[in-house]
């Protein structure tokens, strides 16, 4: 019983920690994009994607972790990517963020998206989508937003422009009327 005990502890304790952190941080990533187009990162197996390739797309960001009660989320993202691939492109970013969720390597969170999801829409490498180590495509989307992710698979819909972006929280599926109606 005890041992129950310290684990929730520690646990509470470690979380606590977490969130306060991401709270009280006061360094802010520079943002140094004007649109999405301006953004170039790795992809989860190395490739080098340049997001101008999005030009005149509907582009949903998503932060994804693979050991969180959301993870099912992954197969409506692919169903999604299938049934609207061309109207919507779906980019995936693993990030560890919300209670160590996203343990795994690039490699294991290939091999576990493939396996467990078949996974092909487009996949990143890990990434903090929150605090003082935030990627700057994540401070570029609350930039535009106001919204930072609340949980992992936040979702975040940039128009065809570029610019105008629409943020969901991690409860709303992507199947969910207020994000098809702006897809379709």
């Amino acid at each position: 019983m005890n041992l129950i005990k310290t684990g929730l502890l520690a646990g509470s304790i470690m979380g606590l920690a977490a969130y306060l952190v991401s709270k009280l941080s006061d360094k802010e990533p520079k943002i140094l994009a004007g649109s999405l187009y301006d953004f170039t990162m790795t992809g989860l197996t190395g490739e080098v994607i340049d997001f101008a390739r999005y030009k005149n797309k509907k582009v949903l960001i998503v932060n994804t972790a693979s050991k969180c009660g959301k993870t099912p989320q992954y197969a409506d993202l692919q169903k999604l990517h299938e049934q609207h691939g061309d109207k919507i492109v779906v980019l995936g970013f693993p990030a560890n963020n919300f209670l160590w969720q996203e343990p795994g390597s690039n490699k294991d969170i290939a091999e576990f998206c493939e396996r467990n999801y078949g996974v092909t829409f487009q996949m990143f490498e890990k990434i903090s989508v929150k605090g003082s180590d935030r990627h700057p495509l994540y401070a570029w989307l609350q930039s535009k937003t106001g919204k930072k992710p609340d949980w992992n698979f936040a979702k975040y819909l940039v128009s065809e422009d570029g610019q105008s972006v629409t943020f969901f929280n991690s409860s709303t599926k992507v199947f969910d009327t207020p994000i098809l109606e702006r897809i379709l």
